[in-house]
């Protein structure tokens, strides 16, 4: 069975692409879930519509991370954490308490975007990179001082 993709199907194909598939799944799920329609005239012009809005909205989307991009580069946060004489914390800093500092500082980013080789475990300065989407990627500089 013909269907005519309305969003994006894993392994299968992107929105506007019409693929060929076993009728069970299509009656079952692609239709169903709204994911695919059948391939007729009107469908054809909505769905290359809804592409076309969905393009917008992430060339949109692009360029309004590059400017949060752009804002975060120069950003540079403090953590107070406790540490002995030797500058060891006792625990560590991870992704979720750099997101709470950037939070505090108002921007809005999300722990899974910041990307922590292993999580902090002594005072410093420190270089992190956080990643807003593919190819936008931004560094903070964390200073970890003693509480």
């Amino acid at each position: 069975m013909k269907v005519l993709l309305r969003q994006d199907v894993q392994e299968l194909g992107v929105i506007g692409d019409m693929v060929e598939v076993k009728t069970g799944y299509a009656r079952n799920y692609l239709l169903p879930q709204n994911l695919a329609v059948e391939p007729t005239g009107a469908n054809l012009k909505r769905v290359e519509q809804e592409r076309l809005d969905r393009e917008k909205r992430a060339k949109e989307r692009i360029e309004t991370l590059k400017g949060v991009a752009s804002r975060l580069a120069g950003a540079s946060i403090t953590i107070k954490a406790k540490a002995n004489e030797l500058g060891h914390l006792f625990g560590s800093v991870n992704e979720s308490d750099i997101a709470e500092a950037l939070a505090a500082e108002g921007f809005k980013v999300a722990p899974e975007q910041i990307a922590l080789a292993a999580p902090i475990r002594t005072l410093d300065k420190f270089r992190v990179p956080v990643r807003l989407a593919e190819g936008i990627q931004a560094e903070v500089d964390v200073w970890v001082v003693p509480a």
